[in-house]
């Protein structure tokens, strides 16, 4: 991928920025719902992915911005594909050991970002699944003092998908919530009690139903970005932690 450097310069709405191009004021698509207000601020560089599709109402796509001295990816759909091809890879130790993979499971009415399970054969040459694992990908990209915290505008459909896991729990299913850190420099991730409190009760009673929570977070280069296979703390609690650094 081949990006363009551009300097931030607006956001009118969630979905487009403006965006300064070689001294020209060009429009660009943001892939990412959140406010991202700490990240988008006038002047700030970024990485636009260009597109000469002519029935595209915007020419450019923001992918990342400079934040830091790091590069944060802005990508927030991009976070399924990572955790997928991860998983598949191996490289999430929490995450071992099956053998069948999908993207976008189907169930009832809605879709779970990742289904996982196991193949085994029974006596007549027949294939079935079982221990099945249900996964719903979070991408985080506010950065508060080092600590990484999810939502950063109040979500009432991620509360839903908490929902949804707790009762693919109660069925006896595997159920996961998974935070990938698209800012490197988020070295721990709580809940954003601040700006969500609906989702942050609601993660602590999926935790306390059995949802597990996975932390991992992004090596973010132009070239590609790759999960960094070592998972992080987390803390379910309103209160700040004290031993984390912004570094």
């Amino acid at each position: 991928m081949v990006y363009v450097k551009g300097i931030f310069k607006n956001r009118p709405n969630r979905f487009i920025a403006e965006v300064e191009v070689d001294g020209k004021l060009e429009i660009a698509h943001v892939p990412n719902t959140g406010r991202c207000k700490e990240l988008l601020v006038e002047d700030a560089v970024v990485w636009l992915e260009p597109s000469d599709n002519p029935n595209r109402k915007t020419k450019f796509s923001l992918h990342f911005v400079e934040n830091k001295g790091v590069l944060v990816s802005l990508f927030s759909q991009q976070a399924n594909s990572i955790v997928f091809d991860a998983i598949k890879e191996g490289k999430i130790k929490e995450l071992y050991g099956y053998d069948y993979f999908k993207r976008e499971k189907t169930v009832g009415n809605s879709r779970i970002d990742i289904y996982l399970a196991k193949k085994e054969d029974d006596c007549c040459g027949m294939s079935f699944l079982e221990d099945s694992c249900f996964i719903e990908v979070k991408g985080v990209t506010l950065i508060v003092n080092g600590e990484a915290r999810f939502p950063d505008a109040p979500t009432e459909r991620g509360a839903k998908h908490l929902k949804e896991l707790i009762e693919l729990k109660k069925q006896g299913n595997r159920c996961v919530v998974f935070f990938l850190i698209q800012h490197p420099a988020g070295k721990f991730f709580r809940p954003n009690w601040e700006n969500d409190p609906n989702f942050s009760k609601t993660l602590n009673e999926a935790y306390k139903a059995g949802v597990e929570i996975i932390v991992y977070r992004c090596d973010n280069q132009l070239e590609g970005i790759e999960l960094i296979p070592e998972s992080l703390d987390f803390d379910l609690g309103e209160g700040l932690t004290d031993s984390v650094i912004d570094d």
